[in-house]
């Protein structure tokens, strides 16, 4: 389905789930991609004037493209708006989720150290757990966009194919909980050259990290914990996983062992765990003082 024919149910969707349609973006490409489209246009236009010259215009693109793969990593800005520090606070932010045995777990753990997260779920699992994404919302937490499927070749897609599995996730996640994600991040944090625009269709805002622990590589808790916390300060983003790790046992992850020392440290250190920002370039948003029912509770 094309970007035009769900305007409409997608409008009218976010209404009924009390969103303000007029907080999409207009999107704006950056100085890069502005620059690549210009020399797109002036390649299409040489090759209709001087079709002999198709291997000079052509290895002009070429270099273009490399160019543009330059802002593929995922703490760029050469592509796009991304969001890689905030204000103030730590964000703590967990990808592939959910996960029956693991987030429960995890949520208890925010809950004693009275800290919020951010959950970057997949759109699949969140179907199949609305339950827990409810009990997400509400202890305080935030669910946000993580694609649908989590396609290891997502960063190579074309627009057209970006824009369905964003939007599939998007609903997924709404009709799970009841609220449309406002953030999105990236599987691996690779980005394409076209997601910017098409996160701009949805309304969404990417978030990357300030520094991440490599928890669905390593199989050293102590390593993670090192990497996270090196350097640790006010305004990171930090990403752990709730999924299972490689290798890991059954229900086991590598974030159930590292989360406690990184809530112990970041209490040391006297850093506050904090939302992502209502807007992204607004302030982040404190954990409440409350008391929550243990995840375990919450059934699938």
């Amino acid at each position: 389905m094309l970007p035009e024919e769900r305007a409409r149910p997608v409008q009218g969707q976010c209404k009924a789930l009390g969103g303000d349609w007029s907080r999409l973006r207009a999107w704006r490409p950056s100085p890069l991609v502005g620059a690549s489209l210009v020399a797109h246009g002036c390649g299409v236009a040489a090759l209709a004037l001087q079709p002999g010259s198709w291997a000079h215009i052509l290895a002009l693109l070429a270099g273009n493209h490399a160019v543009l793969a330059c802002g593929m990593p995922p703490r760029s800005r050469l592509l796009g708006p991304n969001l890689t520090r905030l204000p103030h606070g730590v964000a703590l932010t967990f990808d592939d989720g959910p996960h029956p045995a693991i987030t429960p777990r995890v949520l208890d753990m925010l809950d004693a150290h009275g800290a919020r997260g951010t959950f970057f779920v997949i759109g699949e699992r969140a179907a199949r757990h609305g339950a827990l994404l409810r009990e997400m919302l509400r202890r305080g937490h935030m669910v946000e966009n993580h694609t649908h499927r989590h396609p290891a070749s997502f960063a190579f897609w074309g627009p057209w194919r970006l824009r369905r599995e964003i939007a599939a996730a998007q609903r997924a996640i709404a009709d799970a909980c009841g609220r449309e994600p406002r953030f999105f991040r990236a599987p691996m944090g690779l980005r394409s050259p076209m997601l910017d625009p098409v996160l701009a269709a949805e309304g969404l805002a990417l978030v990357s990290w300030t520094r991440r622990g490599y928890d669905t590589l390593s199989r050293r808790p102590d390593s993670v914990l090192r990497r996270l916390t090196c350097g640790l300060a006010d305004g990171d983003i930090l990403p752990l996983h709730d999924a299972p790790s490689r290798g890991a046992a059954v229900g086991r992850s590598m974030v159930l062992e590292v989360l406690p020392g990184l809530l112990a440290a970041m209490a040391a250190l006297g850093l506050r765990s904090v939302s992502l920002p209502e807007e992204p370039g607004g302030a982040a948003g404190a954990m409440p003082a409350r008391a929550g029912a243990p995840a375990s509770q919450a059934s699938a």
